[in-house]
């Protein structure tokens, strides 16, 4: 009955969009040394891509961004009119593990009742909770974004706090804590902010007992669903969770996040992943029908920014699979989508 019940609210949200149009953001995620070996704002350009994000941890990125490679990126990115923002594992640094010895309380509590520093925070801290959003504007400061979206991402797939006042918050919930704190900062320095809940493996319910600030943003990324079937496929599963779930899940995030400025995080480019995060890489297994399929069912919920981890694609990459023709495929499927 649930399958169902899914099945007709896609069906119907596709009749309600009834007039298909470009997708706004048509982006890709690269790490550092991908964009240190490859001229990625010229295939940006040539490809339809119209924005791209650095990846991974704010320093890396930093170290990157005020290099000499870095400002010629940033140079031919104004050049050929590309956006530039950071999608960041962030929290190590916004909230130093060295600060453990000052204030335990500010991390998080594991399931043993004991505080360690391990991962992520304690979400009920205010100490915690001022000390990373007071880093994200300096971070935001070091590494501005030219579209006014800011990423500052929890620990990949980590533990949160139990301890008593958390306990009773989902991840996603704990998560909104710390990124309302963020947002109410970041705006002090840039009013147009807008900061991602990134919806992935812990974050992936809707919040319920937490609401998202103004200038909160959706980024939905289905990291269990299978890409060699449509999302579309509702019966089809990945990485342990069936596509009715993802579809359910991006389905009832929407309805606490606007819709309006929701970021789709996609994993079609993600050489990475289909080499299990070890070189050297495979080559992406692209399936076109499966990605032209997912922007309609993308669009049929009205999103209209959409990108794509690209991480591993660098010169090496390219020197072992020249063919880039996916790459167009990709960023001009997005730009010309009826």
């Amino acid at each position: 009955m649930k399958k169902l019940i899914i099945s007709l609210m896609v069906m119907i949200l596709y009749a309600c969009h009834t007039k298909e149009s470009a997708f706004e953001m048509r982006g890709v995620v690269l790490s550092v040394h991908d964009l240190e070996t490859v001229d990625w704002p010229r295939l940006a350009t040539k490809s339809g891509i119209n924005t791209i994000g650095t990846h991974v941890t704010p320093k890396e990125v930093e170290a990157f961004i005020t290099s000499e490679k870095g400002k010629i990126f940033l140079a031919d990115c104004q050049k050929y009119g590309i956006q530039v923002e950071h999608q960041l594992h962030a929290i190590h640094e916004l909230l130093p593990r060295e600060l453990f010895s000052e204030d335990s309380t500010m991390f998080r509590m594991d399931e043993n009742g004991n505080r360690v520093a391990d991962f992520n925070c304690c979400a009920s801290s205010s100490n915690a909770l001022d000390i990373i959003a007071k880093n994200a504007v300096y971070y935001a400061r070091l590494l501005p974004s030219t579209n006014h979206r800011y990423y500052y991402w929890l620990d990949d797939g980590a533990p949160l706090c139990a301890c008593p006042q958390c306990s009773y918050l989902s991840g996603s919930e704990q998560a909104l804590m710390i990124e309302n704190r963020m947002i109410q900062e970041l705006r002090t320095f840039d009013p147009e902010a807008q900061l991602a809940h990134l919806a992935y493996h812990s974050t992936l319910e809707a919040p319920v007992k937490v609401k998202p600030a103004e200038g909160i943003f959706l980024e939905f990324a289905p990291f269990y669903r299978n890409w060699e079937k449509p999302l579309s496929d509702e019966s089809a599963s990945g990485r342990g969770m069936a596509h009715v779930e993802n579809l359910r899940c991006l389905k009832e995030n929407l309805e606490v996040f606007p819709v309006e400025t929701a970021v789709v995080l996609e994993y079609w480019l993600d050489v990475s992943l289909f080499s299990d995060w070890k070189k050297p890489a495979v080559k992406l297994p692209w399936h076109k029908e499966v990605f032209m399929s997912d922007l309609n069912t993308y669009a049929g919920f009205g999103i209209k920014n959409i990108t794509s981890f690209a991480v591993y694609m660098d010169d090496q990459y390219w020197k072992q699979y020249p063919d880039q023709s996916f790459l167009k495929e990709y960023g001009k499927g997005m730009k010309y989508f009826k």
